[in-house]
């Protein structure tokens, strides 16, 4: 246990830094969380933030089948979706700070009554097909954080993915579902944004250096 623990912690955890700040930038997600929270109250919220949730570790288990292997089998390919991810991370930290400087009001998604069943599939079929999730996923491949584990690692690197999803986007849906929370959100979104577009500049290079 304490083997694997050394050999895959640090991939570990620079993949689930670059996912927490995709669950903590706000997105589709965000918005159609806070969309059942307004129309529907916290519960429908929760349901989907537990369907987003469930797409993002379906995610994370096709980036580490799929991805992860095309990228033992083809030599250039890890260098092209770096090339890529760090490209992205970048763009991404300018699109914070531009938001730093003018930040904008979280927009509420419309949604429709529906049962909590249809709410749950309406977060999972979102993440599934949400550019902006995809786009990080491929971001977190290049870390390879699970590159030739067994599957044990596997799915302890998923379960944790669910667990980080789960954990920020329910955080979004008990206090979006709040009036005084979502005002004081928007007027805190300059500095969340300034921090985020940091954090992701720091990804980026280190991405960039890594020779590993």
């Amino acid at each position: 246990m304490m083997d694997w623990l050394v050999l895959y912690l640090p991939g570990f955890t620079a993949a689930y830094a670059i996912l927490a700040v995709a669950v903590a930038s706000p997105g589709p997600g965000v918005a159609m969380i806070l969309g059942f929270a307004v129309s529907e109250g916290r519960w429908a919220a929760f349901m989907s933030s537990l369907g987003i949730s469930v797409g993002t570790a379906g995610l994370a288990l096709a980036t580490t089948q799929g991805l992860g292997l095309l990228m033992q089998q083809v030599a250039w390919l890890s260098s092209a979706i770096r090339i890529a991810g760090v490209c992205y991370l970048l763009w991404l930290a300018f699109t914070a700070w531009s938001k730093a400087i003018r930040p904008p009001d979280v927009v509420v998604a419309r949604v429709r009554a529906m049962s909590m069943g249809r709410v749950f599939l309406t977060g999972l079929l979102l993440q599934l097909t949400n550019p902006k999730a995809i786009v990080f996923w491929l971001a977190i491949s290049t870390v390879g954080a699970t590159q030739g584990a067994p599957a044990a690692v596997v799915a302890t690197f998923v379960a944790g993915a669910f667990a980080i999803s789960l954990a920020g986007h329910a955080a979004y849906a008990v206090l979006l579902s709040s009036s005084p929370f979502r005002v004081a959100y928007n007027h805190a979104r300059r500095w969340i944004e300034a921090s985020i577009g940091v954090f992701l500049t720091y990804v980026a290079f280190r991405l960039a250096t890594d020779r590993s």
